[in-house]
C-alpha cells in the first residue's frame, strides 16, 4: 500500500533530507519531462506491477469471510460491479490530479489542501492518518490470529497474550525505524511474493478441485439467508450490497497510490494504460477470490470462519495442508505490510507539522534523519487502539469497518477537487494554503477536461454512495476520532497569528464537533459502541 509520500517542498529542499536544487524541479506550468533511456524510469509492464503490489493488501486473505457475512453470490455479483466502476473512477481521478498537478506531490493530503484550503486538507490527512493506525491494528490481530494454525497460544483464545504480542511487536518495529532504517526493499519484494504465490495457488486450486457449482448456485440471491454480526438477521437484496461496501473499498485501499508512481513511468502514454491494467488485475483477483470460495462451502459455513478465511475454505478444499500453505504466505505478507506501514503512517502527520497545520515539533527528525516525534505519536496512537479494542473484545472486522470509513473523506475531497479544477479552473482553497498553487500546472484540451469531470463526479457520487453505505456508527466514531485533531489544530492556529477557518471550514468544523459530541454521549449511554 502506498500513503502520503512527501518528496519536495515548494521549490524548497525535499523533506526526505536529500538536497536537491531547486532549478532541478519541474516549473509550475509544466509536466515533467519524461526521459527514456533515464534509468530512473521504469517500462509499462513493470509499472502494472508497481501498481497491483501496492493494491493487494493482506485484506484479501479475509474477504471470503468478510463478503460473506453480509451478502450472498448475487448481492456480491452487483456489490463488486458497483465497486470495479467506483474504485476505478477513484484510482483514474488521482491520476488526472498528478497530472494535472504535478507539483503537488505529498498525495491525497496535498490535493485536498490545495482544492479545499487547510482545514479540510488537514481533517482529510488527520482521517488518512488514523485509518492507517486502526489497519495496524487490524493486521497485527490477523498476523497473530494465521500464527495461531502453527502456535496454538495465539488462537485466539487468549486475546491478552494476543494484545502484548502486538504491543511489543509495535515497540520493535518503533525502535528499528528510529534509528533512520528508512528501506526495507527486501522485506517489501519478500512479502508481495509470499501473498501473490499463495494466492494464485488458492485459485488454481479452488478452481479445479474444490469448486462445485451446486454449491455456488444454491440461494444464490440470498432469500432464505440471515445475516448480521450473530447470523440472525435477513437482508434485502439492497442491504446486502450496501453490507459488503466497505470491505471491498478496505480490500482496494491503496488504489489511490497509483498516481505516485506516475513520475516513474518511460512514456506518459503509459500512466493511463498501466493504471487500467493494475486495476484490472486486482480487480479480477479479488473477485475470484469472493466468487469461488462461495462454491467451496456454504454461504454460512463461510461466513462463520476465522480472520483468515482464504486458509479456512483451502483447507476445506485439499486439507489441512491448504491451510498451512496460505497461513505461511499470509503471515509474512502481513508482517512485511505492518513493517512498512508503521514506517509510512508516520508521514501524513509529519507533513502537516512542515506546513503548520501541527506543532512543528512533530516533524522533528532525529540525527539518522528519521521522524522520530511522529513514528513516536504513531507507535503511542497504535498502543493506545490495541488497548481499547482489548477492552471492547473487537474484531478484525470491526477495525476494517472504521478504517475504511476514515479513509473515504479523502476520496469524497478529492473527487471534489477534480470537479472543481474541471468546471471553475480552481479550488476553493484558504488563501493562506493552496489557491497558490492552483492556478498553475499544465493546461489540458477541451475533450480531456470533460473524460475529468466525467471521472471526478462518477468518483464523487461514489464516495458519497460509499458514505451512505457505511454503517452509521462507524461515521460517528471517524468523527469522533478527528476531534482530538481539530483541537490541536486550531490551538496551532492560533499560536500562528493566522485565519483559522473561514466560512466554509466553519460549517465543516461546526459539523465534526456536532456529530462527536453526538458520539460520545451515546458511547456513555451505551447507544454507540464498537
Amino acid at each position: 500500500m502506498v500513503l502520503l509520500v512527501k518528496t519536495s517542498n515548494n521549490g524548497s529542499n525535499p523533506t526526505n533530507g536529500v538536497a536537491v536544487p531547486a532549478s532541478s524541479k519541474p516549473s509550475p506550468g509544466t509536466a515533467e519531462t519524461l526521459v527514456v533511456d533515464d534509468p530512473r524510469t521504469v517500462r509499462m509492464g513493470t509499472l502494472v506491477s508497481l501498481i497491483v503490489g501496492s493494491c493487494v493488501g493482506a485484506g484479501i486473505f479475509a474477504l471470503p469471510q468478510n463478503v460473506a457475512s453480509v451478502a450472498s453470490p448475487g448481492a456480491a455479483m452487483i456489490g463488486w460491479a458497483i465497486t470495479g466502476v467506483g474504485m476505478l473512477c477513484i484510482a483514474f481521478v488521482f491520476q488526472a490530479l498528478a497530472t494535472r498537478k504535478p507539483h503537488l506531490d505529498s498525495g491525497v493530503y496535498a490535493y485536498v489542501r490545495a482544492g479545499l484550503g487547510d482545514f479540510i486538507g488537514f481533517a482529510s490527512a488527520w482521517g488518512y492518518w488514523l485509518g492507517t493506525i486502526i489497519a495496524q491494528v487490524g493486521y497485527a490481530t490477523l498476523f497473530f490470529s494465521s500464527l495461531g494454525f502453527f502456535l496454538p497460544i495465539f488462537d485466539g483464545s487468549r486475546p491478552l497474550v494476543q494484545a502484548f504480542a502486538a504491543s511489543l511487536l509495535t515497540w520493535v518495529i518503533f525502535t528499528v525505524l528510529s534509528r533512520g532504517v528508512r528501506q526495507a526493499a527486501i522485506l517489501n519484494v519478500v512479502a508481495t511474493v509470499a501473498k501473490i504465490l499463495p494466492i494464485i495457488a488458492f485459485l488454481v486450486l479452488v478452481a479445479f478441485v474444490g469448486f462445485n457449482p451446486e454449491v455456488f448456485t444454491a440461494d444464490f440471491w440470498g432469500h432464505a439467508a440471515t445475516f448480521g454480526e450473530n447470523q440472525d438477521q435477513s437482508a434485502t437484496l439492497m442491504d446486502q450490497v450496501k453490507g459488503m461496501m466497505l470491505f471491498t473499498v478496505w480490500a482496494f485501499i491503496g488504489v489511490e497510490g497509483a498516481s505516485t508512481y506516475s513520475k516513474r513511468a518511460r512514456h506518459r502514454k503509459d500512466i493511463s494504460i498501466a493504471t487500467f491494467i493494475g486495476f484490472v488485475v486486482v480487480f479480477v483477483l479479488l473477485m475470484a477470490v469472493s466468487f469461488l470460495s462461495f462454491g467451496v462451502v456454504s454461504r454460512e459455513e463461510l461466513a462463520a470462519m476465522g480472520d483468515n478465511s482464504m486458509g479456512s475454505v483451502l483447507q476445506a478444499a485439499v486439507g489441512d495442508w491448504g491451510a498451512g500453505l496460505i497461513s505461511i504466505g499470509l503471515c509474512i505478507s502481513v508482517l512485511g505490510a505492518y513493517v512498512s506501514w508503521q514506517m509510512l503512517c508516520a508521514e501524513p502527520i509529519t507533513l502537516m507539522a512542515q506546513d503548520g497545520l501541527l506543532p512543528k515539533i512533530i516533524g522533528k527528525t532525529n540525527a539518522l534523519g528519521a521522524p522520530v516525534v511522529s513514528q513516536l505519536c504513531s507507535a503511542v496512537v497504535i498502543q493506545a487502539f490495541i488497548v481499547v479494542f482489548y477492552l471492547n473484545e473487537s474484531t478484525y472486522t470491526t477495525m476494517v469497518q472504521l478504517a475504511t470509513s476514515l479513509y473515504l473523506l479523502p476520496y469524497v475531497f478529492s473527487a471534489l477537487y477534480l470537479l472543481f479544477l474541471s468546471t471553475r479552473g480552481e479550488g476553493i482553497a484558504h488563501p493562506d494554503a493552496g489557491r497558490k498553487f492552483d492556478l498553475s500546472g499544465p493546461k489540458v484540451s477541451s475533450s480531456t477536461n470533460t473524460i475529468h469531470l466525467v471521472l471526478g463526479l462518477v468518483a464523487f457520487l461514489y464516495s458519497l454512495w460509499l458514505l451512505y453505505a457505511a454503517e452509521l456508527k462507524f461515521v460517528l466514531l471517524g468523527t469522533l476520532l478527528v476531534l482530538p485533531g481539530l483541537i490541536i489544530y486550531v490551538i496551532t492556529r492560533m499560536r500562528a497569528g493566522g485565519r483559522i477557518f473561514n466560512l466554509f471550514e466553519w460549517i465543516i468544523a461546526a459539523l465534526i464537533t456536532a456529530c462527536a459530541f453526538y458520539t460520545l454521549y451515546g458511547i456513555l449511554t451505551g447507544s454507540v459502541s464498537l
